[in-house]
Parts: C-alpha cells; sequence; structure tokens
C-alpha cells in the first residue's frame, strides 16, 4: 500500500474556443487554443499519467484495472470520475449531455454525462448559459426550429468562486472568458445544440445534435444548487459544494496547517492556487498550482502545511 501520494501529468486538447490561460498553472501548453487540460482522466480519449512513486508511468484506468486496492476495492468496469480545466477564451458551444441510459443505448456502452463548473477566474461581466425558457418539449423544438436562440436560453453572469452543478439533460455553455474545474462523470459523449453559426479552419460548419439534444433535455428546466456546507479543520476550512449520487465536491482553503485522515475510496486533489506540503507516513511532498494528486485508499493519517486552495473530488 502507497503511503505516497501519487501525482498526475495530465493530457491536453486543443479547441477551436481556447486559449493560454492554462500556461498560469505552469504547463506547457501545446498551442494558443488550448481549451482543456485532463487532469485526472482514464478514457480512450485522454489517459493521465502517473508521474511518482512505484506507480509512476501507469495511467490512470491501468491503476483501476490493475490495482483496485488503491481505490478500496470499487466495483466497475471503468474509473467513475474525469477532472479537467477548461479555458474558454472563445464562447464554448451550446450543449447536452444524455444520461447513462441513453448514453450506453445510443453511444456504444458510454457513460452519461453529469457534471459541476468551479469558477476559478473570469473577466469581468462573463456569462455562463445555464438552463432554457421552455415550458414544454414542443415549446423548446418550435424554439430552436425558429432560431430563437436569445429567448429560448437563459443567461447567469458569473464571478470567481462561483459553483454551478449541471446534471444530464441541462443546456449549458461556458462563455468566453472564463477559467473552469470541471468535474464529471468519465464521459466524453456531448450533443451540440447551437454553435452561433462558427466555422472551423477549414471554413466548415461543427456538427450539430439536434435530435439526439431535443430527446436528452429536461423540460421545463429546474435549477438544482444545493446549499454549501462548511467545516473546519484546524487552519483547513472545507466548502462542501455539492453531493450528488456521481461525485462530491469540496473547495479547500489551507492557510496554516491541518492532520487529516483520508476515509474515501480515493480523494482527487488539484491545487488552483498556492503551494504546501503533505506529510503522510515517512513521505514529505511538496505540491503547487497546477498539480494534481490522488490520495488512494488506506492512505490514512497526513497532514497539510501551506498557503492553498484545492478543489477535492470523490465519490
Amino acid at each position: 500500500m502507497t503511503t505516497e501520494p501519487l501525482f498526475f501529468k495530465p493530457v491536453f486538447k486543443e479547441r477551436i474556443w481556447g486559449g493560454t490561460a492554462l500556461a498560469a498553472f505552469g504547463y506547457n501548453i501545446p498551442s494558443e487554443q488550448t481549451g482543456e487540460c485532463w487532469a485526472f482522466a482514464a478514457h480512450k480519449n485522454g489517459q493521465s499519467v502517473v508521474q511518482n512513486d512505484m506507480y509512476k508511468g501507469y495511467k490512470l484506468s491501468e491503476l483501476w484495472e490493475q490495482h483496485r486496492h488503491l481505490f478500496g476495492h470499487l466495483e466497475g468496469d471503468r474509473f467513475p470520475l474525469l477532472t479537467k480545466l477548461l479555458d474558454a477564451d472563445q464562447d464554448l458551444s451550446v450543449q447536452v449531455h444524455p444520461n447513462d441510459e441513453f448514453a450506453k443505448t445510443h453511444e456504444n456502452g458510454e457513460l452519461g454525462k453529469t457534471e459541476c463548473w468551479y469558477i476559478i477566474d473570469c473577466e469581468q461581466d462573463a456569462e455562463i448559459i445555464y438552463g432554457h425558457n421552455a415550458k414544454t418539449k414542443e415549446e423548446l423544438i418550435s424554439m430552436i426550429e425558429r432560431g430563437d436562440w436569445d429567448e429560448l436560453l437563459c443567461r447567469i453572469k458569473v464571478k470567481p468562486g462561483d459553483f454551478f452543478y449541471v446534471p444530464s439533460g441541462t443546456v449549458h455553455a461556458i462563455g468566453k472568458g472564463i477559467l473552469v474545474l470541471e468535474t464529471q462523470q468519465n464521459s466524453d459523449t456531448t450533443y451540440r445544440l447551437y454553435d452561433y453559426e462558427r466555422k472551423d479552419a477549414e471554413g466548415k460548419m461543427r456538427e450539430l445534435h439536434l435530435e439526439k439534444s431535443t430527446e436528452v433535455i429536461e423540460v421545463p428546466f429546474i435549477p438544482d444548487q444545493q446549499t454549501v456546507q462548511y467545516a473546519q479543520i484546524d487552519g483547513l476550512l472545507i466548502a462542501t459544494l455539492i453531493e450528488c449520487a456521481y461525485f462530491s465536491v469540496e473547495k479547500w482553503n489551507l492557510s496554516g496547517s491541518a492532520s487529516l485522515q483520508q476515509q474515501k475510496p480515493f480523494l482527487l486533489v488539484s491545487v488552483i492556487e498556492g503551494e504546501g506540503r503533505i506529510f503522510s507516513g515517512e513521505h514529505v511532498n511538496t505540491f503547487k498550482k497546477g498539480d494534481h494528486m490522488l490520495l488512494p485508499y488506506g492512505f490514512g493519517e497526513y497532514k497539510l502545511e501551506g498557503q492553498a486552495e484545492c478543489i477535492v473530488s470523490h465519490l
């Protein structure tokens, strides 16, 4: 059993809407259109890799398949979660994701995609699209066919520190000038509803998925935001942002030191600001902004020390 945190090397994805903001996390990004950093990823479209300890070089999916004891012998045919950083230098397309049942049937056994967003940073007056105004499925289809997007889509101004829960079936889009940490089910299935009639580098419109979108969109839209719960442990303030069927997500503000015990099947820790040290067994590891570390099952007692902000997820 490892008593060291496992640090992961992320995977980067270039996107038509991406930019350069992810370089501020210390990453060597591939281009000026880098949209996504897949921090904890065990998907066929992207695999993050362990950088340290006896498991150095293992993909996350290989750890899951070959060393299930690191995850408390959880059942399942794939690692359940995917953590991303998203740099929206331009507006993302308006989209919706299916639930597990629909995805399994229509997307070759993929999981559905329920997700959530923590707004790390954003431009002043930046907006997201979150939900729609249609009261019935018929009204939804009619507004889409008319191209009545301004009336259909709900826009919300955001600020750093905001959090949004985005269940499957929710119409959504991250707007220009927003940097997000996204926690989601381990899925890469997206149905594009509207893309502002944008063209790609080859002058082509990107594919839309109107039929599947209208099938899976929840009507009417009912926002599902939960009350944040707070707990103070020594120099660590823990804000529980969401607890749902697929994941729990917390914001950790470390100012000083805190003694903790890892009692979950696993913890995924993404450092979004600051730096510090983690003491576990005989090991001392440093961490900094841009690091992503997994604390495995049986990690036991450990101590954090430093000034840092982290987004932490588990089942």
